[in-house]
């Protein structure tokens, strides 16, 4: 993750859940956790250029293990 996340995650949405997500194996091996969701949001992120932007941001998580593989898929404003 080569961004930082300042403030919240607002506008949280599913995309897939569990055996519909492409690197749900992968997940699993490296992380643990039983049911994977990806999930996308906006956030407020300081870019390694020290500029601050609104993105859409994407990632996996599951129950007990938390966010994880966050990226920005495009900037916002």
């Amino acid at each position: 993750m080569d961004f930082e996340i300042i403030g919240e995650l607002s506008e949280a949405e599913t995309i897939a859940v569990n055996l519909s997500i492409r690197e749900n194996a992968d997940l699993k091996a490296r992380y643990g956790g039983r049911r994977w969701r990806k999930l996308k949001g906006s956030a407020t992120v300081r870019l390694p250029s020290g500029h601050v932007r609104r993105a859409e941001i994407h990632w996996y998580e599951a129950h007990g293990v938390g966010r994880r593989k966050m990226k920005i898929k495009r900037l916002l404003d």
